[in-house]
């Protein structure tokens, strides 16, 4: 990821919970057909719930990094 990119993301992770879901739609659907809805209903409520469980420390964040070196170990890489 460029600098710029981090900036960018870490500026957006600054937003509140409803600009970022917002912001994450426009991103999917900038990557998706143009007749393909970027998000169903019950996904919204899933951020929303993470989202929450995150502010109240319900559950700890896993940086980016580490999560894509689990996920190459797991497939084998």
């Amino acid at each position: 990821m460029t600098s710029h990119s981090e900036q960018l993301l870490t500026t957006v992770l600054e937003l509140p919970d409803d600009d970022r879901l917002e912001f994450t739609e426009a991103l999917i659907a900038s990557l998706q057909p143009a007749d393909q809805t970027p998000l169903h209903p019950s996904w919204r409520e899933v951020i929303r719930r993470r989202s929450a469980e995150l502010r109240s420390g319900k559950v700890a964040p896993v940086p980016w990094e580490d999560v894509k070196r689990q996920a190459r170990e797991k497939a084998g890489g």
